[in-house]
């Protein structure tokens, strides 16, 4: 089992940046793929970025790419999206979401465990 912790969301103007960063619990961090989605009131829990397990290669959504960058430090078993020119259609809850798997999956439904998400809101 895998518990997967967010912190670092709140309000910002338009323009604006945060850094979003997930804590998993456990000593096997590094044997998952990690992702962030997030979900807006009325709409589907929608991918935003996948990292691998050595972190060497990434993979964002189109509507983040240039924008936001996923890290993560294995050994504090923690993952971040620092997102910066943040704009209103950015604001959802954020999930950060841990993949035993091998597939290069972007679906939630291929991802094992989640975190409980944290508000981001992007004022105009």
């Amino acid at each position: 089992q895998v518990r997967l912790v967010e912190s670092g969301g709140g309000l910002v103007q338009a323009g604006g940046s945060l850094r979003l960063s997930c804590a998993t619990s456990g000593r096997t961090f590094s044997s998952y793929a990690m992702g962030w989605f997030r979900q807006a009131p009325g709409k589907e829990r929608e991918f935003v970025v996948r990292i691998s397990r050595s972190g060497g290669t990434t993979y964002y959504a189109d509507s983040v790419k240039g924008r936001f960058t996923i890290s993560r430090d294995n050994a504090k078993n923690t993952v971040y999206l620092q997102m910066n020119s943040l704009k209103p259609e950015d604001t959802a809850v954020y999930y950060c979401a841990a993949d035993a798997g091998y597939s290069g999956s972007y679906y939630p439904e291929n991802y094992n465990y989640w975190g409980q998400g944290t508000q981001v809101t992007v004022s105009s």
